[in-house]
């Protein structure tokens, strides 16, 4: 199967993953969804926020990666 997507991005000459780009667009989202749970009172249920972060951003990780741009 051909992937459409680059193996690398280049930007200036420097070559970067696609991973960096799809852990751009995860951290942005979780960061919007954040701050919605936090609107809607909604983060009062999760115990450590610090973890509950980091496993909306893995969530959204794999969502854009498997949907959005294959690495």
């Amino acid at each position: 199967m051909i992937n459409n997507f680059p193996h690398e991005i280049i930007i200036n000459g420097v070559y970067f993953s696609p991973l960096l780009l799809v852990f751009i667009m995860a951290l942005i989202a979780t960061i919007i969804t954040t701050v919605v749970l936090n609107k809607l009172r909604i983060s009062q249920f999760i115990l450590h926020i610090p973890l509950g972060f980091l496993a909306i951003l893995t969530l959204y990780i794999l969502l854009i990666d498997t949907y959005f741009i294959k690495i």
